[in-house]
């Protein structure tokens, strides 16, 4: 059985977390450059095993596709092709931005350290993994 991997996509950065290898935890892997995420991918997936790759897919408050997905689409849509043999997931993604900010308030982070570029778009990440995996044990 493998990893699930997790993408926050951003227009700039992308959050990114994976799963222990028995699925059980959420974990953060740096923030990476959107430009650079698919490569990341690839190399991440050439190292360890990946069964399934977890997309954060934004909606509104009425649960339509937000905007962001004008820009997301045809990121995943290069994913399938370039990864034919990974199982692709869009996830409901709303709230998990305000979530990791608010996780960064309880958890003692520092003004300084909740401004750091990309540390919300990990925890963001995590959230969206943590969500898929309590949604499907």
């Amino acid at each position: 059985m493998g990893r699930i991997l997790a993408i926050d996509y951003g227009r700039k950065r992308s959050g990114v977390a994976v799963t222990d290898i028995l699925r059980i935890s959420a974990n953060g892997l740096p923030t990476v450059r959107s430009c650079d995420l698919l490569e990341f991918i690839k190399d991440y997936c050439g190292r360890e095993q990946v069964d399934e790759i977890v997309i954060g897919e934004p909606r509104d408050m009425r649960g339509n596709p937000s905007e962001s997905m004008n820009y997301i689409t045809p990121f995943v849509n290069r994913l399938k092709k370039e990864m034919p043999g990974k199982r692709i997931v869009m996830v409901d993604e709303r709230f998990t931005s305000a979530i990791a900010h608010r996780e960064m308030l309880a958890g003692g982070f520092s003004r300084k350290q909740r401004q750091e570029k990309g540390r919300a778009d990990e925890m963001a990440a995590v959230l969206i993994l943590t969500s898929y995996l309590d949604s499907h044990h």
